[in-house]
Parts: structure tokens; C-alpha cells; sequence
């Protein structure tokens, strides 16, 4: 489903339905937040990459009520990574169809009774300020509910559905952040959104591919490398989501970043990765580059295989999108390109994370208060990322490396 469909939905849909369920629980709902919590779930609808960061949270949980008692809410799109990952049993993972509105609506309320059977008596709301979540969370009949409110207007209205609230922290990471959301709901609700709790000593989880997949991989590289073999490896993925155009870097940057790079380091290849809807403009890129050890890779491989990729090769560069969290499960090195977001809340995690910001005055310009919509239209925070700062990393990675 389009970014604009899921804000479209969430605005006139959302609104007034938080309004009738808030004024439901008012009138009718006598629970008060402090019920047992024997089986959890977690809404994130949307966003691979945020599920990357979510898994030290996840891993909490699980240490709290046992893996089997630990379920998971995403669009059917989403869902991949979460499988790779393997912390949510497989048949815990409630999957929402997409392909069109009233599919996914139809899709919902089938997954609400799903989660309504499962008896689950805690819910994590990790989509920030979304009515969409403050809903299902109160919809799947949980006693406890924990979620960032509105409070004194800091942030979109979504009504009162939830029994621990919490206030959003734009200064704070997400990852421990969403650590610190697991640990409030145990906590008596009366002394929220104060909150005193360890957020730190959680890793990601690591991804270990086989020596049947390194193989497989290896053969699709070669392949699509004209039958030659590819010794070192520099990962190039220039497209952004349609969630937020204004974090793509340039495409022609790009080429000319590929350009240099071959030139620097004879045995060096180039790959471009993509999704299958990328392909074609990705294709277009590795053309112009219109040199034999420039490759493309987008629509070549399932995710499974993507993470193989970053396995096989010394550096990802990448504008702030999925890639960047789904690479930090390997051992790749990732430069990250940050415009109109911040690294500080959303930044790859780690010793192998080369974050380029520019910091301008206008950015970031995207965040939770907003739904992450901006004004502006001529993203200069991308733009002033220049090719030789990006070149300059990527050199010092692969002479480190070499």
C-alpha cells in the first residue's frame, strides 16, 4: 500500500474512530491497566528497517513471557524480514494482506480477531503517533497497552487507548527506545510516563547464511558479472522508498561514485541492488556506468540472498533506507546517507555504521510530531552531500579492509 494511502486512512478513518473507541472506554471500559502478562504483541505495520531495530526489544520480550507467548502485527509486505530474523515463531507472525484498501481493511479485522482469540494481554504500539495502531491495540482486548500519548499536544491526536502511556523522546534512539517501551509495561501505570529502566546491553540478532547460499549467491554474481569471477565487492543501492522521496541521493552521483571507485582499485566490482520494481531504473544505472566490472543485482535475489550478498561483499553505501538495517545483520560495512532525517534516532547501531549528515539548519525535517511529512520540495540536505566525502569513506573502508 502507497505511503500517502496509509496517511490518507490514518487521518480521516483514524480520527473518528479513536474518538468513538476512546469515548467507549470512558463510559464502559472499567480495566485500569494492571492485569497479568502472560502473552504480548507488537504493532509495526510498516517498515522493515524499523523491525531490525525493534529485535533488542524483541529479544526483552521474550526473556519476560518465552518466545511462543510473543506475537507480531505487519502488512503482508513487511513481513520478510521478520521470517529471516527468526526471533517470532513463524505461525506468531499475523500478516495483513495488501494489494488495495479494502483488501488490507478486510485483512485487519481478521487479523484483530485473530489476536482477540490468542488472548493477548499486552500490546506494543511502535508506530509513534498512528491512530491505525492505537485502535488495534485497543481492539485486540488487551489489558495492557503501552504507546507514546499526545499529552500537552506533543504530537497527533489519536484519542485515550492506552493503559501506559509514555512521552516520545525525539532525543533518544529508537532502539532503546522500543527496549524502554517493553520494560514500561510492566510498570504500575499511576507513576508513567516517568520512567527509570535499563535500555542498553541488547545486540541485533546476527545472520548466518549457509555454505549452500554463499554458493548460490555467488553463482548469481557471476552470472550477471558475464561468467567472470568478483573478487572484492563495493554494494551501491540508490533508490529510496516512495515513504519518504526525499532521502534519495542523486542517481547520477551514484554513477560517478561507481566510476571513481573502479578506477581506484582495479580489483574492485560494483554492484547495484534494488528491489524488482527498481530494476529497470537500476539497469539504466549500471548502463551508464558502461563498465564490465559494474554489475546490477536489483529483482536478482530474495531478501534471504540480499543478506548473503552483504555477507559476500566489503561495503554497502546507501541513502536512509531498509538496506542500511537489514546490512547491519552482516558483516558489511554500511555508509549510510542522512538528510532529512536524523542519524540520532534512526542511525545503523555499531562499529561497522558510516553515517554521512549534513546537519543543515532545516534538518531534519521529518519526525513522528509530523507523520514524517515536510514542506520542502529541494532536499539541499542530500544535495550537499558531495561524491568525494562519500568516496573518501568508501576508500579508507576497503585500504582498512584490504
Amino acid at each position: 500500500m502507497k505511503a500517502s494511502t496509509i496517511r490518507f486512512v490514518d487521518a480521516w478513518v483514524g480520527v473518528p474512530a479513536c474518538a468513538v473507541l476512546t469515548a467507549w472506554r470512558w463510559l464502559f471500559d472499567r480495566r485500569d491497566g494492571r492485569c497479568p502478562v502472560r502473552r504480548v504483541v507488537f504493532l509495526k505495520l510498516v517498515e522493515q528497517g524499523a523491525t531490525v531495530l525493534a529485535c533488542p526489544a524483541l529479544s526483552r520480550a521474550i526473556e519476560r513471557v518465552g518466545r511462543e507467548n510473543v506475537f507480531f502485527l505487519v502488512l503482508a509486505e513487511n513481513r520478510p524480514i521478520l521470517d529471516l530474523v527468526d526471533l517470532v515463531p513463524a505461525e506468531n507472525v499475523v500478516a495483513i494482506p495488501s494489494g488495495g484498501l479494502w483488501r488490507t481493511l478486510v485483512g485487519l479485522l481478521g487479523a484483530v480477531r485473530r489476536l482477540r482469540r490468542e488472548r493477548i494481554d499486552g500490546v506494543f504500539d511502535f508506530e509513534f503517533f498512528a491512530r491505525a495502531s492505537a485502535v488495534i491495540g485497543y481492539l485486540t482486548g488487551a489489558g495492557r497497552r503501552v504507546g507514546y500519548h499526545r499529552f500537552h499536544g506533543d504530537g497527533p491526536w489519536r484519542g485515550d487507548l492506552l493503559t501506559h502511556r509514555l512521552v516520545y523522546n525525539p532525543h533518544m534512539h529508537t532502539q532503546p527506545a522500543m527496549v524502554a517501551m517493553v520494560e514500561a509495561l510492566w510498570q504500575d501505570p499511576a507513576g508513567l510516563p516517568a520512567l527509570d529502566v535499563p535500555t542498553g546491553g541488547q545486540s541485533h540478532a546476527q545472520f548466518i547464511p549457509t555454505a549452500e547460499e554463499m554458493d548460490r549467491v555467488r553463482a548469481t554474481i557471476r552470472r550477471e558479472a558475464g561468467g567472470r569471477d568478483v573478487g572484492r565487492l563495493v554494494l551501491l543501492n540508490a533508490n529510496a522508498s516512495d515513504l519518504l522521496p526525499l532521502r534519495r541521493w542523486e542517481p547520477d552521483r551514484y554513477v560517478t561514485l561507481a566510476r571513481r571507485l573502479l578506477a581506484a582499485f582495479p580489483g574492485v566490482h560494483i554492484a547495484f541492488t534494488g528491489a524488482p520494481s527498481e530494476r529497470p531504473a537500476v539497469d539504466a544505472l549500471v548502463a551508464t556506468v558502461n563498465d564490465p566490472r559494474c554489475l546490477s543485482m536489483a529483482g536478482r535475489t530474495t531478501l534471504r540472498e540480499l543478506m548473503v550478498l552483504y555477507c559476500l561483499s566489503d561495503v554497502l553505501v546507501t541513502n536512509d533506507s531498509g538496506p542500511a538495517h537489514f546490512a547491519a545483520l552482516t558483516p558489511v560495512e554500511v555508509v549510510t546517507l542522512f538528510g532529512p532525517e536524523t542519524p540520532r534516532l534512526f542511525g545503523v547501531m555499531g562499529p561497522r555504521s558510516h553515517v554521512i549528515w549534513k546537519q543543515l539548519p532545516c534538518s531534519p525535517c521529518v519526525s513522528a510530531y509530523n507523520g514524517r511529512l515536510s514542506p520542502c520540495r529541494d532536499n539541499l540536505c542530500m544535495q550537499s552531500i558531495g561524491v568525494d566525502e562519500v568516496f573518501g569513506i568508501v576508500h579508507g573502508i576497503l585500504e582498512r579492509r584490504g
